[in-house]
């Protein structure tokens, strides 16, 4: 392959990179798991969070203190006058009782992203 060329599948990608597009497929389309809001959340965004999910999708303020490991999994951001934390969990793809065992594989991975204030963390 060369320089120029994109991997023909995930699985040649390094695996934050996996992590991350599937983190980000989840926060920008809502699909790959599910988005969840705290009720003070749902409270600031009334029976619409249209601009929430919008702001979310919107994000983008990754560095290397606020994303270490690359995955974009975490993000801090204003919305309606509220300091609001986002987080991505991976749970197993069954009972989300447990941890996934392989948070690259969406097979065997259940994504949650919550919402909430970031008091509330």
């Amino acid at each position: 392959m060369n320089a120029n060329a994109q991997p023909s599948c995930a699985c040649a990608l390094p695996r934050g990179e996996q992590i991350a597009r599937l983190n980000d497929q989840l926060r920008i389309s809502g699909t790959g798991g599910e988005i969840v809001m705290t009720r003070a959340v749902l409270a600031l965004t009334g029976p619409d969070p249209t601009g929430l999910l919008k702001a979310l999708a919107d994000f983008s303020e990754f560095d290397a203190d606020s994303d270490p490991h690359g995955e974009r999994d975490l993000g801090i951001f204003d919305f309606a006058g509220a300091e609001l934390l986002w987080k991505i969990d991976y749970y197993d793809g069954t009972e989300l009782r447990f941890g996934s065992s392989d948070p690259s594989d969406p097979e065997v991975t259940q994504r949650v992203l919550t919402v909430m204030l970031a008091e509330e963390y």
